[in-house]
């Protein structure tokens, strides 16, 4: 399931939650089921995403598992194919009966989301679509965890479409994105030698790592033209305290170093990101 990414869930989530406390009071049961919901998609996708890797013979003994050490379950045979799988829909049942409970308390776009959510959780690598193997992973993940969930969990809070909410959601879902990517550039050989594409493989090693080096400087670029557009306030420059993780990111990258677990180290440098994110747009509101 990948339960340290669950953070990037409630990141995205929270988010929208603190940009709808701008405009009122907050339902804080609406605010625990939307993350709730929102985490057992995530973990949903995550599992039934290694059982696709598995069955396709994406995932080998030779490729490193995500976060360093996970996705082994398969490979080490410590759990069969149809009992992953049954863990996923399980997860994904979970969050239908959130969802199911959601639209009928807020209205029908609820549903929608949650449907969205998981047609590209699934899809992600599912065939015949399969995302992730045609370098779409990238823009999918930006997309469910920016301006997806984001908005999503906006609507929950206030029933009505926001755009400054998918705006906000932008560096994001951009720094989400880049957690997929390092992790695709660590894995370009090994998926190479599979035959799938990913943005990694498709522009190779020198250009997916400049791709990389410019996103986390956008997400930074996105946030400021954001506070110049006024569509946050200037408490959101507390962002910028995540910086030093960004640089000691940004110097290994220069220096064509990708470490086993540079998808977790991308990850911290959004959970850093992510949390001043919505303290600023919290002391927006007290202050």
């Amino acid at each position: 399931m990948k339960p340290q990414s669950f953070l990037l869930s409630a990141i995205s989530a929270s988010a929208g939650t603190a940009l709808a406390s701008l405009q009122g009071p907050i339902h804080w049961g609406y605010y625990l089921l939307t993350v709730l919901g929102v985490v057992f998609l995530h973990g949903g996708a995550n599992v039934i995403n290694d059982y696709f890797d598995y069955r396709q013979r994406v995932d080998t003994t030779d490729v490193p598992g995500s976060y360093g050490n996970e996705a082994r379950v398969l490979i080490q045979k410590m759990l069969r194919p149809s009992q992953v799988l049954w863990i996923a829909l399980i997860l994904f049942s979970l969050s239908l009966f959130i969802g199911i409970y959601m639209t009928a308390v807020r209205g029908w776009p609820i549903f929608l989301f949650g449907f969205v959510g998981f047609l590209t959780g699934l899809l992600y690598t599912a065939r015949p679509v399969a995302l992730k193997y045609v370098a779409l992973g990238e823009p999918a993940v930006f997309f469910m965890f920016g301006p997806l969930v984001v908005s999503g969990a906006y609507y929950v809070q206030r029933g009505q479409f926001n755009f400054q909410a998918i705006w906000i959601s932008i560096p994001i879902g951009i720094l989400v994105a880049l957690v997929l990517l390092a992790n695709n550039i660590r894995d370009i050989q090994f998926d190479s030698q599979v035959g799938i594409d990913t943005m990694a493989t498709v522009l190779g090693r020198r250009w997916a790592l400049r791709l990389y080096q410019f996103l986390v400087i956008g997400a930074y670029v996105a946030t400021a033209l954001l506070i110049l557009s006024g569509l946050l306030g200037l408490w959101s420059f507390l962002t910028l305290l995540s910086l030093p993780v960004a640089f000691k990111l940004l110097r290994r990258m220069l220096q064509n170093e990708i470490p086993d677990d540079a998808d977790a180290r991308t990850a911290q440098l959004d959970g850093a990101f992510g949390i001043l994110f919505i303290i600023a747009i919290v002391l927006e509101r007290l202050v």
